[in-house]
């Protein structure tokens, strides 16, 4: 193979590139030069031990032999009185009012949500029941996995978004009496009346 010369254009770029640049320090450039390879043929790779370099094998370290378990992420922090939270979330408050999200599409299901939770809140409610479903089973013959519950996921977002979020304290998870999984609990600020 032999080696192209550069043309003038490229040859006056080069010395541009070159009086613009500083030199390394001595000590880096002694770490960075790599011997050439005498002969012209290709230098083969070292060969790795996997299992070595990966640890296989080996016997995990533990701090001073104790085990140590993964702590629970406390759960947000309740925006309202902590005894009524206490008691939507075990299922002892009735909900005044509720919406079925169920089959609705995203476009269908954010004006209709909106709509309910305004309404609710000039009524002067303060517990509302929004049900979303769990979502679409899987199908476990499709090749594509799907993402299951899109509604579940998204109307708690669309809850703490304006203009919702002027009205709503607080969203939790259903009781299993009130749809468990598949339902939130919203509870809405007093309004200026009540």
């Amino acid at each position: 193979m032999t080696r192209r010369k550069l043309r003038p254009d490229e040859r006056e770029l080069w010395q541009k590139v070159a009086h613009s640049t500083t030199p390394l320090p001595q000590a880096l450039r002694r770490a960075v030069e790599t011997p050439q390879p005498t002969s012209r043929r290709k230098a083969e790779p070292e060969q790795m031990d996997l299992p070595k370099a990966f640890g296989i094998g080996t016997k995990a370290s533990m701090p001073h032999g104790r085990i140590t378990t993964p702590q629970p992420t406390p759960s947000p922090k309740p925006n309202m009185d902590k005894k009524t939270f206490g008691k939507m979330r075990r299922g002892k408050l009735v909900p005044e009012a509720r919406i079925d999200l169920h089959g609705m599409t995203l476009d269908q299901a954010h004006p209709a949500l909106t709509r309910f939770i305004l309404t609710a809140y000039s009524r002067g409610f303060r517990l509302v029941l929004v049900i979303t479903g769990k979502g679409e089973r899987d199908d476990p013959h499709n090749p594509m996995p799907r993402q299951r519950g899109i509604l579940k996921r998204q109307v708690p977002m669309w809850l703490r978004m304006a203009p919702l979020n002027t009205a709503v304290l607080d969203v939790a998870e259903a009781h299993i009496r009130h749809g468990g999984g598949g339902a939130f609990y919203v509870y809405l600020r007093r309004t200026a009346r009540s």
